[in-house]
C-alpha cells in the first residue's frame, strides 16, 4: 500500500442526453487528473446520463448496463493506459427485474478491484430511487486495490455513521463517496445554506470519527425533470478532508473542476493514537443499534 496518494475528484455537469458525451467528458477529466500525477480519481455518482430518478418511468431501465459491459471495458483499458485507480457507477442490470445503483473500481492494471452496491436507498421527491434500485448485498467491504483499501460508499450512505464505521473498522484507508445531490428550485436561499452545510459537516464527522481522509464527489448544473419544468440544482461543493476532517481542497456550487490533492495515510495512524476513537467503543452496549427504533 502506498502510504502517500495523490487523489482527485471530479466534480461535473451530467446533463446530457447522450451517454457518448458524458463518458467522453468523463474520460478527459480522468486523463486531466494523470497529468497532474493522480493515482486515484472518484467520479459522481450516475455521471454517465441524466439523474433519471426524478420520475418513475419503466422505459429507463432500458439504460442499465450488465457488468461487464462496454462502459466497463472502457474504463478498464483507461486505468490501465494511465496507471490510475479509478471509481465510477453505474446504472447495474443483474437481471431482469433487478437492478442496482453500483460503484466500480478499476485497478492501475485495468483489473476490476471490486464492485460495491449502495445499501441505503432513498425514496423522496424528485429522488425516486427505490423504485429504480434493489439495495446492495456486498455489506460494506472496503475493496482491496494496489494503493490500499477503498471504503467506497453511494450518496445517500453518506448519510449514515454506521456505514462509514464498518468501511472503517474492516479496514479501509479511505472514504469515498460519489454523489448526485442538490436542491429544489424552490428552496430558500437560507434552506439551500443549509442542506449544504449538513451534508458537509456529516461526512466530515465521519471523517473525524474514524481517523480517515474523504473524498465526496458531486455532479452540477440544473437538470429538469421529464415533461416539466420542476428540477433539481445539483449543488457540487465537492471536496477532500485529511482524517481529522480539515479541508485540503473544496470547490464551488457551479464550476467543473478537478480537485486534486495529497493524502498521507500513515497520518491516519497519528490521528487514531492521539483520538482512540476505537479502543473506546462501548461494544457490550451498542446491540440497540440493530433496532429500526427504541420504543
Amino acid at each position: 500500500m502506498q502510504k502517500k496518494l495523490i487523489v482527485s475528484a471530479v466534480q461535473q455537469p451530467c446533463g446530457d442526453d447522450d451517454y457518448n458525451v458524458n463518458l467522453a467528458f468523463s474520460i478527459a477529466k480522468i486523463r486531466e487528473a494523470a497529468a497532474a500525477g493522480s493515482d486515484l480519481v472518484v467520479l459522481p455518482e450516475l455521471h454517465l446520463g441524466k439523474y433519471f430518478c426524478q420520475t418513475e418511468d419503466y422505459t429507463v431501465f432500458d439504460l442499465a448496463q450488465s457488468i461487464p459491459c462496454e462502459t466497463t471495458d472502457i474504463l478498464s483499458a483507461l486505468a490501465k493506459e494511465l496507471s490510475i485507480v479509478i471509481v465510477a457507477t453505474i446504472f447495474e442490470r443483474r437481471a431482469a427485474g433487478l437492478y442496482h445503483n453500483t460503484a466500480v473500481v478499476f485497478d492501475k492494471d485495468g483489473n476490476v478491484a471490486g464492485k460495491y452496491r449502495k445499501m441505503h436507498i432513498p425514496d423522496d421527491p424528485a429522488f425516486y430511487e427505490k423504485y429504480y434500485f434493489t439495495p446492495g448485498d456486498l455489506g460494506f467491504t472496503p475493496i482491496q486495490t494496489s494503493i490500499g483499501k477503498l471504503g467506497v460508499l453511494i450518496c445517500w450512505d453518506q448519510w449514515y455513521p454506521e456505514a462509514a464505521r464498518l468501511m472503517a473498522l474492516a479496514g479501509a484507508d479511505i472514504l469515498i463517496y460519489p454523489t448526485a445531490i442538490g436542491w429544489d428550485k424552490n428552496d430558500t436561499t437560507e434552506e439551500q445554506a443549509r442542506q449544504v452545510d449538513a451534508w458537509i459537516t456529516v461526512q466530515r464527522g465521519h471523517a473525524v470519527a474514524n481517523g480517515l481522509p474523504v473524498i465526496s464527489c458531486n455532479r452540477i448544473g440544473f437538470e429538469t425533470a421529464p415533461n416539466s419544468e420542476n428540477g433539481i440544482d445539483f449543488w457540487g461543493n465537492s471536496f477532500i478532508v485529511g482524517s481529522q476532517g480539515e479541508f485540503l481542497v473544496h470547490a464551488n456550487a457551479t464550476d467543473t473542476h478537478v480537485l486534486t490533492t495529497e493524502i498521507d495515510l500513515a497520518r491516519s495512524e497519528t490521528v487514531r493514537r492521539i483520538w482512540p476513537f476505537l479502543r473506546d467503543r462501548r461494544i457490550d452496549a451498542f446491540g440497540d443499534l440493530t433496532k429500526r427504533f427504541i420504543d
